[in-house]
């Protein structure tokens, strides 16, 4: 008998699990290069890095950590081997490509911080689309709004909504106010659409199997 994680496993999805769960890490890094607002989440995790002294890379799975404990008590389907990926990859990455953008240039002009917050847009629709369609298990934190969706009498976009606002608000009085800005807004409201597109047009066509 299968474990719920394997229902739908192959080494295809595994790879787009693995490689959109990295990006995302490479989007973390080019939002804070950008400093124009990170999404809701990092904001979140920065402003609790400021707290305890920690650097994002560490703080990032303690926080993800805790969270899949709860997830896992309250409604574990939604966890997965994409889980534990997100739980030790994405952290790591945005330290290591925040290091490696900080090293290539500088963000010190208007342009080339929109440049970087184009590139972060682009990057995490694309990734997003990866992770979201191979399906195998979501983020701790993405599982928390599933879970209110499930558990409330309310639409999944307002439980969505409600954690990011929560997320930001928090980040912001934790000291992370240089991670809030347009790009948290964008992020929050209007990445959604983008994501859907390169789901359809990109990451179901790679995954390449009928019903996705």
């Amino acid at each position: 008998m299968k474990f719920w994680f394997m229902e739908k496993f192959s080494l295809r999805r595994l790879a787009m699990s693995f490689i959109g769960t990295a990006f995302l890490g490479v989007v973390v890094a080019l939002l804070r290069k950008a400093e124009l607002g990170t999404d809701p989440w990092t904001a979140f995790v920065v402003g609790m890095a400021d707290v305890f002294h920690f650097r994002y890379g560490i703080m990032y799975p303690v926080i993800m950590g805790v969270l899949i404990v709860i997830v896992f008590i309250v409604d574990k389907h939604y966890l997965g081997i994409a889980t534990v990926i997100n739980l030790f990859i994405v952290g790591t990455v945005a330290d290591f490509a925040k290091g490696g953008l900080d090293g290539l240039f500088s963000a010190d002009t208007l342009p080339v911080r929109i440049a970087c917050l184009a590139a972060a847009l682009l990057i995490f629709c694309v990734a997003s689309s990866l992770y979201i369609t191979a399906d195998l298990g979501v983020s701790s934190y993405d599982a928390i709004a599933l879970i209110m969706k499930d558990k409330l009498p309310v639409q999944f976009r307002w439980c969505r909504i409600f954690t990011d606002a929560m997320c930001t608000l928090i980040g912001f009085l934790c000291g992370a106010r240089a991670e809030v800005g347009i790009g948290t807004v964008i992020t929050a409201l209007l990445m959604g659409p983008f994501t859907q597109f390169c789901c359809v047009h990109i990451a179901q066509p790679l995954l390449g199997e009928k019903n996705v």
